[in-house]
């Protein structure tokens, strides 16, 4: 217990918002009422952008120590953002609310770790870090069940309750959080290849936004597209942007496409949250046994089994049952996001040439510009074919993905073989 830190309520409350409430209600206030599902696509796109914004973010805090202040002021920002978007109506206004929401949420989240590995010594980093991400994810299961007892008649109520949720955790931040001393300039930026533990709903975590892309090691990445870490890469953003198309609409998608209320939806979501934080364990002593590349071909086995049973069941309207199969394919979709997170983690470190800072910092780059196509591609296939379309969207992409770790699989099977 003298790892947690009072300061950790503020993350938990942020998770409420941005990893639990947010997804839900967004999406239901841009298209619960069978408006365009493109426009939703749009808003979680627009959002999905913090997310490559964030090393800007981390940069500022360690050149100017803005660390209480990017902390709090991302919070209050967050919160003004979703007041606007209560009052907005315009799809141009939401979009540009989107984005600032997704800033909002990065420039609070990206200097969490800072407050623990400038501040403690590395002995102790595993411990706190793994109660701030739980702390995290227990405030998105918070946030899930919230969404839920609001559904889509007091959605904009929702955005409501988590404007006021951020403004509590941006005064209770700025109250227990001091700017720690700044690192020697010679100091190494330390790696932490802890797996992101919650669904990637959200992408805009603490854990997410720690590293940074370097940016000679993205310009390297066009040569090395036929590395194991190119085409390691290349597998995450297909198999990740296949699960975006569901993510991003999912309550929405839920609703029209399989008569699956939001309260029902956002409670199927928060039990898969839940099992799923139970799993990382497991995951990563299995990746030690059989290797990360074995883990994630199970991972992404069971989103490919999950993916086609949506799709099937979007071609059987009159399927007796519909409705639980659905939720019952979703569950399943975030359950495997525990083993896809441990070795996704771990491959990115361990395969990367410039370095495991560098290579986790391209992976995180790589999950955002997923989420933002994923996103995109998901509300423009729903309006054009329905939301069958956005099945087979995300069946592509993890068919594609594990093809690849297939075929992949004996060169870079000595590489990858590594623990999570």
């Amino acid at each position: 217990m003298n790892r947690i830190e009072s300061w950790y309520i503020a993350y938990a409350l942020q998770g409420t918002v941005v990893a639990g409430l947010i997804p839900i209600a967004l999406p239901l206030v841009v298209g619960g009422g069978g408006g365009n599902p493109a426009q939703v696509g749009l808003v979680m796109g627009a959002l999905s952008l913090g997310g490559l914004v964030a090393p800007a973010f981390g940069s500022l805090a360690d050149r100017y120590r803005l660390h209480r202040v990017l902390l709090s002021g991302g919070l209050v920002a967050l919160a003004a953002g979703l007041v606007l978007f209560v009052l907005a109506s315009s799809t141009a206004a939401r979009l540009a609310l989107a984005l600032e929401l997704g800033l909002a949420a990065a420039a609070s989240a990206t200097v969490a770790n800072l407050f623990v590995v400038e501040a403690h010594p590395e002995p102790e980093w595993d411990e706190r870090i793994g109660w701030l991400q739980t702390f995290y994810g227990g405030g998105q299961v918070a946030g899930l069940l919230l969404a839920g007892l609001l559904s889509l008649s007091h959605a904009l109520a929702g955005l409501a309750v988590a404007a006021a949720l951020c403004v509590a955790a941006a005064i209770q931040g700025w109250m227990t959080t001091r700017t720690p001393p700044a690192p020697p300039a010679t100091a190494p930026a330390p790696v932490l290849a802890h797996p992101v533990r919650h669904c990637e709903a959200s992408a805009l975590s603490p854990q997410r936004l720690f590293h940074r892309p370097d940016l000679r090691a993205l310009a390297g990445q066009g040569s090395t597209l036929r590395s194991p870490f190119g085409g390691f890469t290349l597998l995450w953003l297909a198999s990740f942007g296949g699960a975006s198309t569901i993510f991003s609409l999912y309550p929405v998608m839920m609703q029209h496409g399989f008569g699956v209320a939001p309260a029902r939806s956002s409670a199927a979501f928060a039990l898969a949250a839940t099992l799923g934080l139970l799993l990382y364990s497991p995951a990563g002593r299995l990746a030690e046994r059989l290797g990360s590349l074995r883990v994630l071909e199970i991972g992404l086995l069971m989103r490919l089994a999950a993916f086609s049973g949506l799709a099937l069941l979007g071609l059987a309207p009159a399927l007796a049952g519909r409705s639980y199969l659905a939720m019952g394919s979703f569950v399943v979709i975030v359950l495997a996001w525990s083993p896809l997170s441990v070795a996704g983690t771990a491959m990115a470190a361990e395969l990367s040439p410039a370095g495991k800072g560098a290579g986790l910092g391209i992976f995180n780059a790589a999950t955002a510009v997923a989420g933002l196509i994923g996103a995109v591609a998901a509300g423009w296939a729903a309006a054009a074919w329905g939301y069958t379309a956005v099945s087979g969207l995300a069946l592509a992409g993890v068919a594609f993905g594990l093809a690849w770790a297939v075929v992949r699989r004996p060169a870079d099977h000595g590489a990858n073989t590594g623990s999570a």
